[in-house]
């Protein structure tokens, strides 16, 4: 009987390894492609239109005009007319990869036990064969930021690609930032507590600031020392002081947006990163005069407080773009795994409000790979960047549009065939044959 058992668990695990397993990373590329005919969305608010792209070794070789390319110097030529052109969306603040079920706990791998974790690394927990991951390269969205939750210093981030055999291949920029969640100012009272109702100041406010404080003066002493015994804890935080290191401070009301600011500035952490920051725009000039970017929620949410526009945060990108912040947009919140394919339409909303297409398109390009500090090989189309991109039907911030026919990560075509994909055509297949 044991022997049976054993036999039928081993046949169900390969079924189901055969039903779930993600596709097969594609293969290096092995001959120099040159796109034509197309609309090139560079990135950076740059549009080419009639244009061609080429790359050969996952490198970009050529951006221009198609005429001005030399086609006899590619191998392979892509007559793409009409179509889209776009660098591959990057996700910021994700945590795909790190959950596959919310209601399965041995799925969960985004928090750990305690409150001050800079040593934690979501890298490692990262599932190179998600489902939730794989389904989000069909809308363009080939790179993420995979961010730790949890506690008061979370742990570190990583960027990675999304088309890879494990972690350490999908590794674009390891361990480049330590996630921190501020603590709030102003909290709701509570009338059954015999509080007044309403918000009311958080006394313990300045207690939960000055916890992160004295660690973090902890660490600086610690790596300034003969760092004897040896501590991992601390240890993590060298980043944070030589510029190593982001610290994405999730934050959301205006004066603890400020109080991270200046936080910051005492301890000599020069590069902060604002995350949420649903008030960032009161103090936008802040934030541009220490050169603070600011990853804010996705556009599709109800306002904060009770005073604001109900198309308010449709029009939050637009304010602070236009007040000299650079901005990107996160995925953080409600059902974020899920909700981080429509990624590229938060951007297409954020345009429909005033920012405008190219704009809006740096808000998950350019923007996004300055913050994250990998601008030097992706986030737009230049020649001696990485051929992370991918041709659409049409407007890729549309989701009429955005219609996929080829992607590509440094070079490799990728598949986009999804587990929805095989559900849409068992199905689309089953109602042509009735008619």
């Amino acid at each position: 009987m044991k022997k049976l058992y054993i036999k039928l668990s081993i046949v169900l695990l390969l079924i189901s390894t055969s039903i779930f397993a993600q596709q097969t990373p594609g293969a290096s590329q092995s001959e120099s492609i040159l796109i034509i005919g197309v609309t090139a969305h560079i990135g950076n608010g740059t549009l080419i239109q009639n244009a061609a792209i080429g790359f050969n070794n996952g490198v970009l070789t050529f951006v221009g005009k198609q005429n001005e390319a030399d086609r006899n110097s590619f191998d392979k030529v892509i007559n793409a007319e009409g179509h889209h052109v776009y660098p591959g969306f990057i996700v910021a603040n994700s945590t795909s990869g790190l959950v596959e079920i919310s209601s399965v706990r041995a799925t969960v791998d985004m928090d750990e036990v305690g409150q001050m974790l800079p040593h934690i690394r979501s890298l490692i927990a990262y599932n190179a064969e998600s489902k939730i991951t794989e389904s989000l390269r069909p809308n363009g969205i080939l790179m993420g930021q995979i961010s730790p939750r949890g506690g008061v210093i979370s742990g570190t981030s990583s960027i990675v690609q999304f088309d890879a055999w494990n972690w350490q291949d999908a590794a674009i920029k390891i361990d480049e930032g330590i996630h921190a969640n501020w603590p709030t100012a102003i909290r709701n009272g509570k009338p059954w507590a015999g509080e007044k109702s309403g918000p009311t100041q958080d006394k313990a406010y300045a207690k939960s600031v000055d916890k992160v404080r004295q660690f973090l003066i902890e660490a600086k002493a610690y790596l300034t020392g003969n760092q004897s015994p040896r501590n991992l804890t601390l240890e993590a935080t060298k980043g944070l002081f030589n510029g190593e290191k982001h610290f994405y401070i999730h934050v959301n009301g205006d004066k603890e947006i400020v109080d991270a600011v200046n936080f910051c500035n005492e301890l000599g952490i020069p590069k902060l990163v604002i995350v949420n920051g649903r008030e960032a725009h009161l103090v936008a000039d802040v934030l541009v005069k220490n050169n603070v970017p600011v990853i804010i929620d996705r556009a599709h949410s109800l306002p904060s407080n009770s005073d604001e526009d109900i198309h308010f945060p449709y029009k939050r990108a637009n304010i602070l773009t236009k007040a000299g912040v650079v901005v990107a947009i996160g995925i953080q919140g409600q059902m974020e795994r899920m909700n981080s394919r429509n990624l590229p339409f938060y951007a297409g909303t954020y345009a429909a409000y005033g920012l405008g297409k190219e704009e809006a398109l740096k808000l998950i390009t350019s923007n996004t790979a300055k913050i994250l500090g990998i601008d030097n090989i992706v986030g737009t189309l230049e020649v001696g960047k990485h051929a992370t991109l991918f041709i659409s039907v049409g407007d890729a911030l549309d989701m009429r549009t955005n219609i996929l026919t080829k992607a590509y990560i440094q070079g490799r075509e990728l598949s986009l065939e999804t587990h929805q994909t095989k559900l849409w055509k068992r199905y689309m297949s089953k109602y042509d044959n009735q008619n």
